[in-house]
């Protein structure tokens, strides 16, 4: 077994953890980039739609087009970068984490000073939308479905139907339709829609593809391949309405029911979770409760944009080199968000102590709402405020704090809203 020391490893090849390891090199730390895949890129590599890149490049890329020019900015900066490689265990041993990885050539005994985790998400799948019936073939997350078509140029189905109105489904929902499937509907159990405004427009709309919200699907019947599936609107509550019953036939059923962080490492590695995002509690720059580990990108919540991904991996790898380089002291202070209209605020700790005069907070709404006045307050103070047209669950939106402005002698910070009148007299 090969024993070797560094003083950053980032896990996770995609945007966020190449951006996290490329700006730990340029803060001098002995970096190691850790890949489970072949190949750089994380899920941008079947993502061949357009809209990635407008904030951080100022044009619209495809997925590959957008991750190819971070893996060449990680080639051109010499990173170590390790392909096929799982963590297979991983501990702390005082102030360090270890690693043990698993590759073609055996086991190697990693040591890291710090650690950044940039491990993604993962999707819900049947098992745990407990939908009645067998397993037939053809029941697949919306992933699966994209990679089939996008990577492995296979057509999983050709008459289906869609759980969930999430972002990938909706995607989904018109390569298909391009590719020469027939999709039946999009069925979505809440009575609003889970996915962003233009994807709606975009994906559904455009292409004559009905949404069905308050319906989902109850019954999936098939024995080896999925024959057809029984839809039924649902109660406030979630419960089928009885009487309501439709059976459609179809050879599939994508679902895209939800994303969660992937944060088994990070679990191991005795990191305290937030029970909302289901990722780890943080500072703004992505330090979690447990010194020396870091997390950025969805490993850390569920973001909209992959330039917000990015944006969350260079901070992460800036303080994880400067963690590493001495700086160690941290005041944190507890962002409380209003669970009354805020459905989250991240991160959950500002630290006062950080280098960064400023810090950037990520909240989504409980429901939708109109103009609103999203605020920070610090006890009486109001560190910063922002009116916002609109808010919708589905929607991430960013806000950015002063740290200047928070009063030395103040215990927590406060997020919620405020009304627009109060708002408009105090400006």
């Amino acid at each position: 077994m090969i024993v070797r020391n560094v003083d950053i490893a980032v896990l996770g090849a995609g945007p966020a953890g190449m951006a996290a390891a490329l700006a730990a090199a340029r803060g001098g730390a002995d970096t190691v980039l850790i890949e489970r895949e072949n190949h750089l890129g994380g899920i941008l590599k079947q993502c061949v739609h357009d809209g990635f890149g407008l904030l951080r490049f100022g044009e619209m890329l495809s997925g590959p087009e957008y991750a190819g020019r971070f893996v060449h900015m990680v080639r051109e900066a010499g990173l170590a970068v390790l392909t096929s490689t799982f963590v297979a265990e991983a501990r702390r041993d005082g102030d360090e984490s270890v690693l043990m990885l698993v590759d073609r050539g055996g086991v190697t005994e990693l040591h890291a000073k710090a650690v950044v985790l940039a491990t993604g998400c993962r999707e819900r799948s049947a098992r745990q939308v407990m939908i009645q019936g067998t397993r037939p073939a053809g029941v697949m997350t919306a992933g699966a479905a994209q990679y089939y078509v996008n990577v492995l140029g296979y057509l999983p189905t050709t008459r289906c139907v869609i759980l969930g109105s999430g972002d990938i489904g909706l995607i989904m929902a018109r390569r298909l339709t391009l590719e020469g499937a027939e999709v039946l509907g999009v069925f979505e159990a809440k009575p609003t829609p889970s996915g962003l405004s233009r994807n709606i427009a975009q994906c559904l709309d455009d292409f004559g593809i009905q949404l069905h919200l308050s319906r989902t699907v109850t019954r999936i019947f098939g024995d080896d391949r999925v024959e057809a599936v029984e839809t039924a609107a649902v109660d406030e509550k979630m419960r089928p309405v009885a009487g309501t019953e439709e059976r459609l036939s179809c050879d599939g059923v994508i679902l895209s029911v939800g994303l969660i962080p992937e944060n088994e490492v990070a679990e191991a590695l005795g990191v305290p979770m937030d029970s909302v995002t289901r990722g780890p509690l943080m500072d703004q720059n992505g330090q979690t409760q447990v010194p020396g580990i870091f997390v950025c990108g969805n490993a850390s919540h569920v973001n909209d944009l992959v330039d917000y991904v990015t944006e969350s991996g260079e901070r992460a790898g800036a303080a994880a080199a400067a963690l590493v380089a001495g700086h160690r002291t941290r005041r944190l202070l507890p962002l409380i968000a209003d669970s009354t209209v805020l459905l989250y605020a991240v991160p959950q700790f500002v630290d006062m102590d950080a280098p960064e005069s400023g810090a950037v907070v990520y909240f989504r709404s409980r429901e939708e709402l109109g103009v609103t006045v999203v605020q920070v307050t610090a006890g009486e103070e109001t560190v910063t405020c922002h009116r916002y047209q609109h808010l919708r669950p589905p929607e991430m939106e960013r806000l950015e704090i002063d740290l200047s402005r928070i009063p030395s002698d103040v215990t927590s910070l406060n997020i919620g809203t405020e009304s627009v009148a109060v708002a408009e007299v105090k400006s």
